[in-house]
């Protein structure tokens, strides 16, 4: 498997450091307000790679991944919020954390083995501070505060590609009085008044951003681990802090590969919430469905920039809605003989040698193992789409490729509503419709009813009876179902609510 690491800057071959197994910390969210679509966007990229990884049919034949995602529930902001909004904050961390837990499971996103949160991290985190210190790579201030000795790590800045002295020039600092040199950053903090605090060898405080991160790594996955994953936003200095002060303190390797998302933009705009153009996860929710967003997420490589705008989410819909509809059985679709399918296809249709759902199968393979190429990857899952799509159309056999469809849709965590599933049809609507126009249905299912319809729509076209056709099409859309048509005549779909 091949991955990017920002910290060569290269796609380099990986594989595990122990056989089988492999573990990855993600850094999670800030609960200090609602989790938004850029959260979601980091969350659905690692939850396909630890998919992936767990899968069996990679490279690596399935392993066993350790994940753990943090909540950053001693904070800066989070504190300033409740504040501002009369709440303790860690009674507002956990009120956000529920919501975005219950969105996490909407999203279909799989839960983190370990889920750490700093407030109950405090003696690991103390632990690792102390350490620091005793190794010369941190020291502690009158006033409470401990801080990293940025000047100590002759390594710092490798993460991100920068140095000591040009971080220094091109960015304005406030030198703290007890700070040693400007870019020495808190790992402990002494307390104010307002604060959550716990009791330290430099008296009451709280832990830094940094070392929360570094510790709780740490602690689950050992001094080393594998892979480390975030927004790449965070790659300075959150990131190149947490390099820092790890191995300063164990003097081995942190993390082996570092992996870093793109970032959403809104309509060509960065999401910021000075600009009023953030989308919480809640939102999302709303205007879309899970698997829309998945798509829409997927459908660009991990670290590229993704720009959410109505168009893209309505053409992501529109992808789940040829998804789910390609997973429809079809025992009745029409026996063509052979000159109708040269009419139809130009050719005589004949089994390949390799089904094509083993060549689906390969090149989602491949795309996966080429730095989690999921763009790749779905492009491999339209391929099989129009595969089965033309069984369909000449009454072939497509089990196979259909159940391939769906055990790959499913890794990528796109859950496709039942394709074959009735209850959400509004069988009323269609009832109605069906009256309306004086069609007679073969049965009373919604299914028997759809295809009455369409082929009372069919007749209407052949006699050019438009407004027939046209009153049939949008009767059906107004009852949640898509109509596609083909050379075999339409095929329809129900929209995905």
């Amino acid at each position: 498997m091949r991955l990017y690491n920002t910290l060569t800057s290269t796609v380099d071959n990986w594989a595990p450091m122990q056989t089988g197994q492999v573990g990855i910390y993600v850094c999670g969210v800030t609960p200090y307000s609602e989790s938004h679509i850029g959260h979601a966007m980091s969350a659905i990229v690692y939850d396909v790679l630890v998919r992936y990884l767990r899968w069996g049919g990679n490279s690596f034949g399935g392993m066993q991944v350790t994940y753990v995602s943090n909540y950053t529930d001693v904070d800066d902001k989070l504190i300033v919020r409740g504040h501002e909004l009369g709440i303790d904050p860690l009674v507002l961390a956990d009120q956000n954390i529920a919501q975005w837990e219950g969105e996490q499971a909407q999203l279909g996103l799989t839960p983190p083995d370990v889920r750490p949160r700093v407030s109950l991290e405090i003696e690991a985190i103390l632990a690792l501070t102390e350490q620091l210190i005793a190794n010369g790579a941190a020291y502690s201030t009158p006033s409470g505060d401990v801080y990293f000795r940025v000047r100590a790590d002759d390594d710092y800045g490798k993460l991100s590609h920068r140095n000591i002295e040009e971080l220094r020039s091109g960015t304005r600092f406030e030198p703290d009085d007890e700070k040693e040199f400007p870019l020495d950053f808190a790992l402990w903090k002494g307390t104010k008044p307002g604060e959550p605090s716990w009791a330290s060898p430099w008296g009451e405080g709280r832990p830094g951003w940094h070392i929360e991160c570094s510790a709780m790594a740490q602690r689950y996955l050992g001094d080393t681990f594998d892979i480390h994953g975030g927004g790449l936003d965070l790659v300075f200095p959150h990131h190149e802090n947490e390099v820092a002060q790890s191995e300063s303190a164990t003097g081995k390797p942190f993390a082996r590969v570092w992996m870093h998302n793109g970032l959403v933009r809104l309509d060509g705009e960065k999401m910021s919430k000075s600009l009023g153009n953030v989308i919480s996860v809640r939102e999302a929710l709303e205007r879309w469905t899970s698997d829309a967003l998945r798509l829409f997420v997927l459908s660009s490589h991990y670290r590229s920039p993704n720009n959410i705008t109505d168009e893209a989410m309505v053409a992501a819909q529109r992808g789940i809605d040829r998804l789910t509809a390609a997973l429809r059985p079809f025992e009745g679709a029409p026996n063509l003989d052979e000159q109708e399918l040269r009419d139809h296809h130009g050719y005589p249709i004949a089994e390949p040698l390799v089904r094509p759902a083993d060549t689906a199968r390969e090149r989602f393979v491949e795309a996966l193992e080429d730095d989690v190429n999921t763009a790749q990857a779905i492009a491999a899952l339209f391929d099989l789409v129009r595969e089965i799509n033309r069984r369909r159309d000449a009454a072939q056999d497509a089990v196979a490729e259909q159940q391939t469809l769906r055990e790959l849709a499913d890794l990528l965590g796109l859950r496709l509503a039942e394709a074959d599933a009735e209850a959400d049809l509004d069988v009323v609507a269609l009832s109605k419709l069906a009256k309306q126009f004086e069609v007679v249905c073969g049965g009373t299912d919604a299914a028997s009813t759809i295809e009455a319809l369409l082929a009372h729509r069919e007749e209407a076209r052949q006699t050019r009876s438009f407004a027939v056709a046209d009153g049939i099409r949008d009767g059906l859309a107004a009852a949640g179902i898509e109509i596609e048509d083909t050379p075999a005549g339409p095929r329809w779909s129900a929209r995905a609510s």
